[in-house]
């Protein structure tokens, strides 16, 4: 349970971040748009206990790989945080 805080106020905040992150990525998207660079990505993920990863990039993928395992173990330790 957090301390001190109303968790009704944690989806605003939540959404917040969202739609932050999405304007983020258009005002990105936009800048990027004329360099005409080979532009590079990574997605990952984790389903149950196994972390994945794909892209376009070799050390993206890695990256997102480390990231995922790092989200991973957060989400299961703060069971036990309770």
């Amino acid at each position: 349970m957090l301390v001190g805080m109303n968790t009704q106020s944690l989806v605003p905040i939540g959404v917040g971040i969202v739609m932050v992150g999405m304007i983020i990525i258009i005002i990105g998207s936009l800048l990027s748009a004329n360099s005409g660079g080979n532009s590079k990505v990574a997605v990952g993920g984790v389903i149950g206990f196994i972390p994945f990863g794909f892209g376009n990039d070799k050390g993206m993928v890695i990256a997102m790989i480390v990231i995922s395992v790092v989200f991973a173990l957060i989400f299961y330790f703060s069971n036990f945080l309770r």
